[in-house]
Order: structure tokens, then C-alpha cells, then sequence
């Protein structure tokens, strides 16, 4: 069995194709399961790359969906032949979090091995079925980013149809955000710094777009959009550097779902500023498994599909997607078939 390994933390040139035993058979409670695609998240570059310390051999990738090959004893979620996707916190059936997930030791392709591979045995607790109908690669991206932005709307914002959403950029979770958030029949807001990207927003239904290079203060242009109302969601992936600004655009007693860290892990926050407008910051990390098939269900009700911006394929090609995801210069979801 192939696998694409991190031999050493730190860098893209230690991603390595290598050959493993194969899994086996699966023992009671297990799945056997071929995979055939992963997505990319900034959680998995970081890891790629040491900035969150793995390991020093690890498969690689939190994000896998691929068909059961085979069912250990005890299993009847499941049968030989259904399209499954992986959960990002296997040990997280459901309910609020706790500390066994805030340490991330069974993450796949953080603390345990992840979906890079060719086939894995793994309990069926780690995946849920995959929507109807969907590709391997449309379901790889549920993972991730697509429950962050579900758990972040459905579950801590719990907004209601009429509600304004701001989401920063175009990446998975705020191009998620965007479709989610408008088959609810919210209002949504994206910035960006390409003109391009911000008319494929509106392609997919963002109602306003704000070029961040070109209207710094966007968060007074959030006011302004709102009538001075703002946004009652905020999808903040940014962290540090866009948390201010993000506090300027969200309403009075808004919410602040405080996913990324695209800008650094510490920085100043205006205090004042929010306690006065005495909005919620909401930190979270993608979901349970209970979410994830509440998600699922939806995406069967409504028809939604990913935005999947470039694909590559073969393991070996997730080097070149990391690459292509550290410039920015993807829209919506990149992923890796094989």
C-alpha cells in the first residue's frame, strides 16, 4: 500500500511517497475503507510545514472519503460499497467539546495518521456516509472546512433567514459559509483582495463584495453596506491581523466565529470596542460526528455542491496543491484524487 508520509517535520521536501504493509483485515468495530481524495486545509499546510509539531513519520491529511471494502464485527452503520468521509475528530460523537479533542492526539494527519493512503482500517466511528450522489473529491471537502462552517452558522451562530454574514476571503470555510448561509436566506457579504475571486462570490450568490486592498477600513464599509446596522455573523479566519476590524463590522450583540489563524496566533484586540458593541467571540475548531451527519442530511436536502477551485492527481501531487494553497491563489477548495 502507498501512502504519501511526512518523514520529518518542516517542510514540503520531506513529503515522501512510501510503501506500508497493508492494513489488513478489519477487527471488530473497524472499516476498511479505500481512499480516493483528500482536501486541503491551512490546519494540514501547518503540519506540512512544522509549524504545529507532528511525529516525525505521519500520513499525511485530516480530510479522506472513499467506498468500504470491508465491515469488522459488530459494525451495521455500514455496508461494503458506501461512499464514506472522514471525521476530523474521530473521539467526538456529539455534545460540547472537551478536553480529550482540544489536545489533538487522534486527529488524522496530526496526532495519529491521517487519509493519504491508499486503503485504511479504521474504527467506523472515524467516517460518516458521504451525500448521495457526490464524488470522492466533493465529499473530501465535508471534513474540515465544509463542518467549520456548518457548526460556526447552524450550530453557535444559529442564524435565521434576514441575518447579514460577513466572510472573510475565498477559501473553503468562507466560500462554504457562503453557500450555507444563502440556501438559509441570509444576506452575505465577502471580501477579498482579487476582483476576480469577489466575482466568483457573487457567482455563487454573495449579495456584496469588498476589496480589501482597495477599501482598507472594510470594516466601516460593513457599516456602511448594513446601513449601520453590521453584520450579524462574522466567519473571521484571518486571526489577529482582520480581528479588529472584524469587531468594527459586526452588529450589536453580534457573533464572531473566530475560525483561522491566517494572520498569526496573538495580537491586540479592542476591547472597548467590544463591549461595547457587546458581541460574542465564538473560538472553534471544526465539529462533532453528530454535526457532521446533521450536514450530510442537509446537503442531501438541498442540493448544495462544493466549490472545488483545482484538482490534482496522485499522491504525489499534494506537494504541488500545498504549494498552490501557500500563494493564495486558489478559490474555494483544493483537492487531491487518486
Amino acid at each position: 500500500m502507498q501512502a504519501l508520509t511526512l518523514t520529518a517535520p518542516g517542510g514540503l521536501d520531506n513529503l515522501t511517497l512510501t510503501t506500508l504493509a497493508d492494513p489488513g483485515e478489519p477487527g471488530r468495530g473497524e472499516i476498511r475503507v479505500a481512499i480516493h481524495a483528500t482536501s486541503l486545509n491551512y490546519h494540514d499546510l501547518l503540519v506540512a510545514e512544522g509549524a504545529i509539531p507532528a511525529a516525525s513519520q505521519r500520513i499525511m491529511m485530516a480530510d479522506g472519503a472513499g467506498v468500504v471494502e470491508a465491515v469488522g464485527e459488530g459494525v451495521s452503520e455500514f455496508q461494503v460499497g458506501d461512499a464514506v468521509v472522514s471525521c476530523f475528530f474521530p473521539q467526538w460523537a456529539d455534545g460540547l467539546p472537551y478536553s480529550e479533542v482540544a489536545d489533538f492526539t487522534r486527529t488524522p494527519g496530526d496526532g495519529a495518521d491521517g487519509f493519504a493512503a491508499e486503503v485504511v482500517v479504521r474504527p467506523a466511528s472515524a467516517f460518516t456516509l458521504a451525500p448521495a450522489g457526490w464524488s470522492h473529491a466533493e465529499a473530501a471537502t465535508i471534513t474540515t472546512s465544509g463542518l467549520t462552517a456548518w457548526r460556526a452558522l447552524t450550530g453557535d451562530a444559529q442564524i435565521k433567514a434576514g441575518d447579514t454574514v460577513l466572510a472573510l476571503g475565498t477559501g473553503g470555510v468562507s466560500i462554504t459559509a457562503l453557500q450555507i448561509a444563502k440556501a438559509m436566506g441570509a444576506r452575505v457579504i465577502i471580501t477579498s483582495s482579487s476582483d476576480e475571486k469577489l466575482a466568483q462570490a457573487r457567482a455563487l450568490g454573495a449579495d456584496e463584495t469588498i476589496n480589501y486592498r482597495t477599501q482598507p477600513d472594510w470594516g466601516k464599509a460593513v457599516q456602511a453596506l448594513t446601513h449601520g446596522k453590521g453584520a450579524d455573523v462574522v466567519i473571521e479566519v484571518g486571526g489577529p491581523g482582520t480581528l479588529a476590524q472584524s469587531i468594527e463590522a459586526v452588529a450589536v450583540g453580534g457573533h464572531i466565529a473566530l475560525i483561522g489563524v491566517l494572520t498569526g496566533r496573538e495580537g491586540v484586540v479592542p476591547t472597548s470596542l467590544l463591549m461595547a458593541k457587546q458581541a460574542k467571540i465564538q473560538g472553534l475548531i471544526v465539529g462533532s460526528r453528530r454535526q457532521q451527519q446533521a450536514f450530510v442530511a442537509a446537503l442531501n436536502q438541498t442540493g448544495l455542491r462544493p466549490a472545488i477551485g483545482e484538482r490534482f492527481s496522485g499522491l504525489t501531487s499534494l506537494a504541488e496543491a500545498f504549494a498552490l494553497q501557500r500563494s493564495g491563489g486558489h478559490f474555494g477548495k483544493i483537492v487531491v484524487e487518486w
